[in-house]
């Protein structure tokens, strides 16, 4: 989603929920804040969230998507939002660029995620990459491009956007909704079956799970499968902006504008109970519009992107 779109959906939500509220008597009512604070997490789960440096490619501007490289531990993969080219961008922990790729045979229309997870070949990472934005909800089919996740190495950073290099060409996967057309920024990929989940974006309701049972064909387009939808706990509803599952396959992050929130598979359950399970808030710090969220690669942290530019890396541990 672009900047001018985001400010004016909050100031949307904002003039909404001042229309809603009832009358408080003056001397009951509370002096305002400076600044308004995001909503705590539950204790004991996560610590405080703090910053390990800021994306230091002047290309990426809008983070919209982030995902732990299955290839290179250690380092991670971004894309920006629309507007940019099939381009994929590496960086370390610090935020330090890492070299930048383009993907062959991809396009790209509105770029919402990135998801790491297995494919055709056995022994092979891949890099899934989401082109299912759909503000306008005007879109017959959306499109997951799946490519072999390039392995970093230290000469490649010096590739720019304008000298990247260049991935394997892309398989392109088709997707179509059962119940009509929704805009969604959140894919993500099972770590085990390659499954791919598509989780919608909604304003004051419920967003609803789809998914593509793996492993995923590309020879014809996939109808997905509806499989839950989510009780988000924000006054805002389902405005879920970015996910990931843990490499384990036994939790899920989500996140949205204000916070993030993770589910918990129980113990010997079928991986699609965990919509059921309720979302435990989790708070992600100071982010400027957080549209990114990612498990690092032993899934004992978390870390977010913000979109515009040099945004901060901000890292939460799992306690």
């Amino acid at each position: 989603m672009s900047r001018n779109s985001f400010g004016w959906l909050v100031c949307l939500l904002l003039a909404t929920v001042s229309c809603q509220q009832a009358p408080v008597p003056e001397r009951a009512q509370a002096q305002p804040s400076a600044s308004p604070k995001a909503p705590k997490g539950v204790p004991g789960t996560y610590g405080p969230a703090t910053t390990l440096g800021r994306l230091k490619d002047p290309a990426i501007k809008e983070s919209s998507g982030l995902v732990a490289s299955r290839s290179t531990p250690g380092l991670y993969w971004t894309h920006n939002d629309s507007g940019d080219g099939p381009f994929i961008y590496g960086f370390d922990s610090r935020g330090r660029r890492k070299g930048v790729w383009r993907v062959a045979g991809a396009s790209a229309r509105d770029w919402e995620d990135i998801a790491a997870g297995p494919g055709p070949l056995r022994n092979q990472n891949y890099l899934y990459l989401g082109d299912i934005g759909d503000n306008s909800e005007r879109r017959s089919e959306i499109i997951v491009y799946r490519v072999p996740e390039p392995t970093i190495t230290a000469a490649d950073a010096t590739s720019t956007k304008s000298k990247p290099r260049v991935t394997e060409t892309a398989e392109v996967i088709h997707l179509r909704y059962p119940d009509g057309k929704h805009d969604a920024e959140t894919l993500m990929v099972h770590p085990v079956t390659g499954s791919l989940f598509v989780v919608t974006k909604a304003v004051f309701s419920n967003p609803s799970v789809y998914e593509a049972t793996g492993p995923v064909n590309a020879d014809k387009p996939v109808t997905l499968n509806r499989v839950g939808e989510l009780d988000v706990p924000s006054l805002f509803g389902g405005l879920i902006t970015g996910g990931d599952i843990s490499p384990d396959g036994r939790r899920v992050v989500l996140c949205d504008y204000m916070q993030g929130y993770e589910i918990v598979l129980a113990d010997g359950a079928d991986f699609n109970t965990i919509w059921k399970q309720p979302l435990k808030a989790i708070e992600l710090g100071q982010r400027k519009q957080g549209e990114a969220i990612a498990y690092r690669l032993d899934g004992n942290a978390l870390l977010t992107t913000s979109e515009g530019p040099a945004s901060p890396l901000i890292q939460v541990l799992r306690r």
